[in-house]
């Protein structure tokens, strides 16, 4: 059981500490990997960015997530084709969610403003980070997403994550990082004693937080 995200951030940050003298940049997936990622790019003196990821949901229940779609100047795309079959569905059929999810990316860059940095990952070790993984769909958005800005070395570190998801996932990094591994993982939360929504505002905070200490150090 971990106490919250932070206390999970320094404990993954401990694991992940041969990595501080290879080029380490640190990226989240917002909200709920960002106060994890701050800790451990604190921690390795990493610059801290953002793969910004949304699910995709069916066309008539927007719950039920299909899929993931991350960021990118050819947006990555992770769609679960077995369920798609399973509901009688194509990838075309899901276009104007995946629009509308790319509208909400649009949103959230805006929001962010200045404080969203998209730190050169060509050669550097790409450390990818979330508060826990239920399904893997928005992970493996991610990490497609983030296989493209070619860098050297991926790490996928979380704090929780079902077995099974991880080794669907693990084909698409070089090295995962997982303090919990549960065969039922129920939900993220419960592995947690405290874990509140992380608001936007929140975010910014620890992205500006984030990019000052960079600065120091440069």
């Amino acid at each position: 059981m971990l106490k919250d995200r932070v206390e999970a951030g320094r404990r993954l940050a401990q694991r992940l500490s041969k990595y501080r003298d290879r080029k380490p940049v640190v990226l989240a997936l917002p909200r709920g990997g960002v106060p994890v990622a701050f800790e451990i790019a604190s921690a390795l003196h990493a610059p801290l960015g953002l793969v910004l990821v949304r699910k995709v949901g069916a066309p008539w229940q927007p719950e039920l997530a299909l899929g993931a779609v991350a960021d990118g100047e050819d947006p990555a795309c992770a769609i679960n084709q077995d369920v798609l079959r399973a509901l009688g569905l194509e990838e075309r059929d899901l276009e104007s969610e995946i629009a509308a999810q790319l509208r909400e990316i649009e949103r959230r860059r805006k929001l962010y403003g200045k404080r969203l940095i998209s730190p050169s990952l060509t050669g550097a070790t790409a450390i990818v980070v979330d508060d826990g993984i239920a399904t893997g769909a928005t992970t493996l958005a991610a990490l497609r997403s983030v296989r493209r800005r070619q860098p050297g070395w991926v790490v996928l570190a979380v704090p929780v994550a079902p077995a099974d998801a991880l080794a669907r996932l693990a084909e698409e990094v070089d090295e995962i990082v997982c303090l919990e591994t549960p065969a039922d993982l129920g939900a993220i939360s419960l592995f947690y004693r405290d874990f509140p929504q992380v608001p936007d505002h929140e975010v910014m905070e620890l992205l500006e937080r984030a990019a000052a200490t960079a600065k120091d150090a440069d």
